[in-house]
């Protein structure tokens, strides 16, 4: 099976290693890629989010499947075009895609199919948006309507703030503040049947306790040993076939990844958001512990038979991924400046690149790299993370040093 796969950041990365590691795969290229994908793929130019290219560039490369990695190009048509020419694609339509392309499309499918989410409004105007922040109180939550890379959230105690970020934003989904920890679980699906992945936890906030800005994400682990026991059954029950039921009764089936993000509340799980693709960096842990072979699963869920695959099969122990992050990021993250230590298996490449002249690795983004470890434990899949992280260098980055810690000591707590 050749496989190609659309994008080039630390999501693409794990998922190419993954690929790789099957055996039915008999070769992997990767567009636009990156130096860490460079290692076990071929890489070729293309812009992501162009349809025609992309597609053109899987009947070019004789493409058995197409593995769509960011939401971009999801959002903006991709896989249409290339399923239009005859060629599998692991992503969603562009129209099943504004699960994630639109946060009031979300709201509105989760809303008829009954799954249990935040009571929230879609604001437009500073008037509305003010309203809606008094009815729900603090802790305000904001969301960007449309796509902002994982940053388009703000979680704050200051009405003001709230209301700025609005007002950026134009049309945004202000909700009810959900309290608990948050759980992100993965669910492969051909829009039918549906086979999730272990749960992940990540880490949005930039600092230590998180504090500090949003982020794409700075870390994440897998298993969970505190979620509560039938936690992804309920989920499935609860909000994947409902969902996925829904989008097929508007015509526009999801067949894909659906990413399923959860906050575990007093009253049970409820959904944060819906996302199309796989997280990142959750992706990092999760592939990590996976043993069933990727490309199968995910051609499976390509061509409509995955009620037909065999169970899933796991690794024992746990994984854990570290982000090494650029100076100031998120804000104005510096790029271009040379890595060293980054040449070691585990090392994951999420913004990197090469300089012509001389081959040098340099940062060329937010997120640089990911530290991605398994154990026997959580504690020593943590210990191996981090021995990653230390041996690279960056000069000015940053990175979380408190990743899966509360975890390990016990200290994560169901609320009620």
């Amino acid at each position: 099976m050749r496989v190609l796969l659309v994008g080039g950041g630390g999501r693409e990365h794990a998922l190419a290693l993954g690929l790789v590691r099957d055996s039915a795969v008999s070769a992997l290229i990767a567009a636009p890629g990156n130096p860490g994908i460079a290692s076990v793929a071929e890489l070729r130019a293309v812009t992501p989010t162009d349809p025609t290219a992309v597609a053109a560039l899987a009947v070019e490369t004789s493409a058995d499947l197409v593995v769509i990695g960011p939401e971009a190009p999801l959002v903006a048509g991709v896989a249409d075009a290339v399923r239009a020419k005859g060629i599998a694609v692991f992503g969603p339509s562009g129209a099943a895609a504004q699960l994630e392309g639109s946060k009031a499309f979300a709201k509105d499918v989760m809303t008829a199919a009954g799954v249990p989410t935040a009571r929230a409004y879609v604001c437009t105007d500073q008037e509305s948006t003010a309203r809606a922040l008094d009815e729900f109180g603090a802790p305000y939550v904001v969301k960007d309507d449309g796509l902002a890379a994982g940053k388009g959230v703000v979680v704050t105690d200051d009405r003001s703030a709230a209301l700025a970020h609005a007002a950026e934003c134009g049309r945004v989904v202000v909700e009810e503040f959900l309290d608990g920890p948050e759980v992100s679980l993965f669910v492969v699906t051909d829009g039918e049947a549906a086979l999730p992945l272990l749960p992940a936890q990540d880490f949005k906030r930039l600092g230590d306790g998180d504090t500090g800005p949003n982020t794409g994400g700075m870390g994440a682990y897998a298993p969970l040993a505190w979620t509560p026991s039938g936690l992804v059954d309920d989920v499935l029950r609860d909000v994947v076939h409902p969902t996925l039921a829904e989008m097929r009764r508007r015509g526009t089936p999801f067949a894909g990844l659906l990413y399923v993000g959860l906050a575990i509340t007093a009253t049970g799980p409820r959904v944060i958001e819906f996302n199309a693709r796989f997280g990142d960096p959750e992706t990092q842990v999760v592939l990590a512990l996976l043993e069933t072979p990727l490309g199968g699963l995910l051609h499976a869920a390509a061509t409509g038979t995955l009620a037909e695959h065999p169970p899933l099969r796991w690794r024992d122990g746990s994984a854990v991924t570290v982000v090494l992050a650029s100076p100031g990021y998120p804000v104005a993250p510096s790029t271009g400046d040379v890595i060293t230590g980054a040449d070691r298996p585990g090392i994951i490449h999420a913004g990197t690149a090469r300089r012509a002249s001389d081959g040098a690795l340099l940062s060329a983004g937010g997120r640089v790299l990911c530290g991605t470890a398994t154990g026997p434990d959580l504690a020593a899949a943590r210990d191996a993370a981090y021995a990653l992280v230390d041996g690279v260098k960056l000069a000015g980055s940053q990175h979380r040093t408190d990743i899966a810690a509360a975890a390990i000591d016990g200290r994560i707590t169901i609320p009620g």
